[in-house]
């Protein structure tokens, strides 16, 4: 279990549930919900691991940057969070604001 801030300051939680299944291999995906109660719960279950052993770690590891872009993907998914659109996105070829792009 791993808590993070998203970009408006709002503190969620990631962690690993475990599927029920007879398959022995990747059981274990990833799950973010907010850290206030367990609604939404959002699944990201693309990202798999073989025990909860190794989802903990992995999770240790990552960086708040890499869990909120996971969360930005998963709330778009559920349509919380609108992205880019062909009628409201930039134009192809514009770059993004962010920290990764400053102004020269």
């Amino acid at each position: 279990m791993k808590p993070f801030q998203d970009e408006t300051g709002r503190s969620w939680v990631a962690t690993a549930y475990e599927e029920q299944t007879p398959r022995h291999h990747g059981r274990w995906y990833l799950v973010m919900h907010p850290a206030a109660g367990p609604e939404p719960l959002l699944p990201m279950p693309e990202v798999r691991w073989q025990s909860r052993r190794s989802a903990e770690r992995t999770l240790a590891t990552m960086s708040e940057f890499e869990l909120r872009r996971r969360l930005f993907t998963l709330l778009e998914r559920e349509g919380i969070t609108a992205g880019a659109t062909p009628e409201g996105g930039a134009a192809p070829g514009t770059p993004r604001s962010g920290a990764g792009n400053r102004a020269p």
